[in-house]
């Protein structure tokens, strides 16, 4: 993929000529600048990259009432987990006290 100089628009390729699609400005073809460009052709898709958290490992807690039966802590440490398809995040809690884990509902 190659801009023009002149106004910045896609450029593409007529023979060993770069032209621009909104000004016709015209550019020889630079092979060695051509092979320097990244294509997607031979690149491996390793899936969604990882998504770093500042509450993970935090050490730091809120105050929200545990759910377990048999505990009566109010402080929890949370974590904000990506959901799939990134169309939101969910909070998840693990009590401070008993260790139990629910998500935020």
């Amino acid at each position: 993929m190659q801009f023009c100089d002149e106004c910045g628009s896609l450029t593409h390729t007529e023979g060993d000529t770069w032209v621009c699609r909104s000004c016709e400005h015209e550019e020889p073809r630079d092979s060695q600048a051509e092979a320097a460009m990244a294509t997607q052709n031979g690149q491996r898709d390793d899936g969604a990259p990882t998504v770093a958290d500042a509450t993970q490992g935090s050490t730091e807690t809120v105050q929200e009432p545990c759910p377990a039966d048999d505990c009566d802590s109010d402080r929890a440490y949370y974590e904000m987990l990506p959901k799939p398809g990134g169309s939101y995040e969910v909070r998840l809690f693990t009590c401070v006290e008993c260790g139990h884990k629910w998500r935020e509902s």
